[in-house]
């Protein structure tokens, strides 16, 4: 009896470990076990992930990834074309705006970390600063690094999750690499929690596939609405505030979100959108010209142009 008491506490034991380390609830036996602790270990529990949850302000998106953006471990988000790019850059920009005012808030002036892959740079551009000082960003506690190879950005990403001096780090991968499968973002993932700094791994153009985030966002650009004015009208033919079609591939929730918001960059915030509204112009927009190609290095090639329009020449 005893040596089965003893192989029972270790397979509790190890259940716990378990669910610490990926962020899930504990089993319920060993949930029905804490509840008795005397020492309030449920209560430490929740208070701890309340620290560790940064809200969105946006309750669709907020109760989809149970409270926020996690602030102690990975959230990838990725952009299915290349095409796409600018959308999911400004997201995650969006991301890293909200985590350095919430650390300036708490009275540190704590810097954001981009480390980019060479190949991501040069087919979507690089960082502008004059851009990120607009949208919010602080940029004199920007870092920006870009790596030629894949295994150096992993590198200098590992390295800096274990300094906690940064407000978000920020890894930009092109496509789906071999050599950051599922383990090496696990790895990631436990140096993040371990340093409790947000990791963001932005996926340009690729492909869904598994991955030991928390969670994983599919961004694409949305309709952005008119400019308001002071008195609350609308600047006819102005473009607004960049919106993002946000769709939640990976979460506890039971099946897939899909949501529309956009960034106001003076109120530093998201703004949800009316669904709807942003569904039909999504739509009138993708039927009024063909598509572009596909990203380069598909396996099933490039798409075909359709129906061109020949004008005639000017001169």
């Amino acid at each position: 009896m005893a040596e089965k008491a003893v192989q029972r506490e270790t397979v509790l034991s190890l259940r716990e470990t378990i669910a610490q380390i990926e962020n899930r609830r504990l089993p319920g036996v060993v949930r029905a076990a804490k509840a008795a602790d005397p020492a309030g270990f449920r209560r430490q529990r929740e208070e701890a992930s309340r620290n560790k949850i940064l809200p969105l302000g946006v309750p669709p998106l907020d109760d989809v990834l149970e409270g926020g953006l996690p602030l102690a471990g990975m959230t990838e988000i990725r952009n299915a074309e290349t095409r796409d790019a600018g959308a999911a850059a400004g997201f995650v920009t969006a991301l890293a705006v909200l985590c350095q005012r919430r650390k300036k808030e708490k009275g540190h002036l704590a810097p954001v970390l981009w480390i980019s892959q060479g190949l991501a740079s040069r087919e979507a551009g690089f960082p502008y600063a004059p851009g990120l000082k607009s949208y919010g960003l602080d940029i004199e506690r920007f870092l920006f690094v870009s790596i030629r190879t894949v295994k150096d950005a992993l590198w200098v990403a590992e390295t800096a999750l274990s300094v906690p001096v940064f407000a978000a780090v920020i890894l930009e991968i092109r496509g789906n690499p071999a050599c950051l499968a599922l383990s090496e973002s696990r790895r990631l993932h436990v140096r993040a929690r371990a340093g409790c700094l947000p990791l963001l791994l932005f996926r340009q153009a690729g492909e869904e596939e598994a991955s030991s985030a928390f969670f994983r966002l599919q961004i694409k650009p949305a309709s952005a609405g008119e400019r308001p004015l002071p008195d609350g009208s609308m600047l006819c033919g102005s473009i607004g505030h960049p919106a993002f079609h946000v769709l939640v591939e990976k979460s506890r929730a039971y099946a897939s979100a899909d949501i529309f918001l956009e960034w106001n960059a003076h109120d530093r915030r998201f703004y949800p959108i009316d669904q709807s509204v942003a569904s039909q112009a999504d739509g009138q927009s993708a039927n009024s010209v063909d598509p572009f190609s596909a990203s380069v290095g598909r396996s099933n090639g490039a798409d075909s142009l359709g129906n061109l329009l020949a004008y005639a020449r000017a001169s």
